[in-house]
C-alpha cells in the first residue's frame, strides 16, 4: 500500500473582497511555497473574484 504524501497539505481559500472562506483544496508545499491565488466564484459576493490562501 502506498503511503500518503506528507508534503501535501489542506488549505482554505478566502475571497479577497468579502473574506469568506468558501473553498478548500490541497497543495504541495515543497513545489509551491508561496500563497496560492485562484479566480473562483464567491457565493456571498455573487461574482468571480480572486481567492487567496489563508492560514
Amino acid at each position: 500500500m502506498a503511503k500518503k504524501a506528507e508534503a501535501r497539505i489542506v488549505i482554505h481559500l478566502a475571497c479577497t473582497q468579502c473574506g469568506e472562506r468558501t473553498y478548500t483544496t490541497n497543495k504541495n508545499k515543497k513545489n509551491d511555497p508561496g500563497r496560492l491565488e485562484l479566480s473562483k466564484f464567491c457565493p456571498r459576493c455573487r461574482v468571480h473574484s480572486l481567492h487567496r490562501e489563508t492560514k
